[in-house]
């Protein structure tokens, strides 16, 4: 069992996220900020981070930079999830250090298949 930190501040979004994650069989862990997750991904370590572009005092662009930057939480992989779906988001989240995107709406066994390439 591995544990995913998800980072977005929709409170339903967190929850859908977390319910395909635990039917997964892993562990999950939440953050409804940039900054908050930051934090708890050092603190934490964890397999995988689920992370919104769109979010209040940090977006996940920013984010993502800040965790791959930072020695201590580079080497985890970041899956993008966000409703900005255009190509030129993709391009600037793997450009942030991103692993993958996901667009939101997603279904639940498109989210589960994203996060099996990594954990």
């Amino acid at each position: 069992m591995s544990r995913v930190l998800i980072i977005d501040d929709i409170a339903t979004d967190r929850n859908l996220m977390g319910q395909v994650v635990t039917a997964s069989g892993h562990q999950v862990e939440y953050a409804s900020d940039g900054e908050e997750g930051f934090t708890k991904a050092k603190a934490l370590k964890p397999a995988l981070i689920l992370l919104d572009v769109v979010m209040p005092r940090s977006d996940g662009f920013a984010t993502c930079r800040k965790l791959k930057k930072d020695p201590e939480t580079a080497s985890i992989p970041v899956l993008m999830i966000s409703s900005k779906g255009g190509d030129s988001d993709r391009v600037w989240a793997q450009r942030q250090g991103a692993n993958g995107y996901v667009t939101k709406p997603f279904t639940p066994e498109a989210l589960k298949t994203a996060c099996a390439s990594f954990i």
